[in-house]
């Protein structure tokens, strides 16, 4: 249990990573966030495609994969509608962003926790299936962290103040795991449940976050980006 847990951590640490990104070298060019972004939803969508949806109606039905995945897209979609009626529909100083980057860290520790529970279960899902989640996890943090460290910055916070929240919300995802460990090693239905959720809150998070902002500053980077993040997962499976 231990090993998985440690690679949920790694996964997580890559929210640091992008927060390291933003505080050690400013703003990235918008068409280096584009094509980041758009290659962590191409890794997600792949994942959800072709390895999270396939494993959860092998090892559950049908009925209770679809429960699972609007479960999660149902999460997701609340959360966004929770932080939306938060946030003031104006901009003015810098304790506005401040608010912002908090909510966002909010928002990020909040769905971190699906996905390490989408890495328990696919470690006991299949062997090649731990990995991946792990891999795409990791490199959608990236991002993740930097949305959450620009406002922050940008508010006012010291960087070392903004690399100790993402260090913070790194360690949802370990957690994540450790619990769904625990669940799967209770009862193995809750497999095909986990797996069916996990792809129903990434879907949302591909779908409404990472494809349309990877759009807005260069879609051919973007779709760039996502082409090989779908190449990236499909060699990863093949040579798995």
């Amino acid at each position: 249990m231990g090993g998985i847990v440690l690679l949920g951590l790694i996964a997580g640490l890559g929210t640091c990573l992008g927060a390291l990104l933003v505080t050690s070298c400013g703003r990235l060019r918008p068409g280096t966030l584009s094509l980041l972004l758009g290659f962590a939803a191409g890794i997600m969508a792949a994942v959800i495609i072709f390895d999270l949806l396939p494993s959860s109606l092998r090892y559950g039905s049908l009925p209770l994969a679809c429960a699972g995945f609007c479960a999660g897209t149902g999460l997701m979609y609340a959360l966004d509608l929770w932080l939306n009626t938060l946030s003031p529909s104006f901009i003015n100083k810098k304790g506005y962003y401040l608010k912002m980057g908090y909510l966002i860290s909010t928002g990020i520790a909040l769905h971190d926790f699906p996905e390490g529970l989408a890495i328990a279960a696919g470690f006991a899902a299949a062997d090649k299936l731990g990995p991946l989640l792990v891999l795409a996890i990791g490199i959608h943090n990236i991002p993740e962290g930097m949305a959450t460290a620009a406002p922050l910055k940008i508010g006012g916070l010291s960087a070392r103040r903004v690399l100790a929240i993402n260090a913070l919300i790194s360690l949802v995802t370990p957690l994540g795991v450790f619990v769904g460990q625990v669940l799967v090693e209770s009862s193995r239905t809750f497999i095909g449940l986990l797996l069916s959720f996990a792809a129903g809150a990434m879907t949302y998070i591909v779908l409404h976050e990472l494809v349309p902002e990877s759009r807005r500053n260069s879609k051919p980077l973007a779709h760039f980006g996502i082409i090989w993040g779908l190449l990236l997962i499909l060699t990863l499976n093949l040579i798995a």
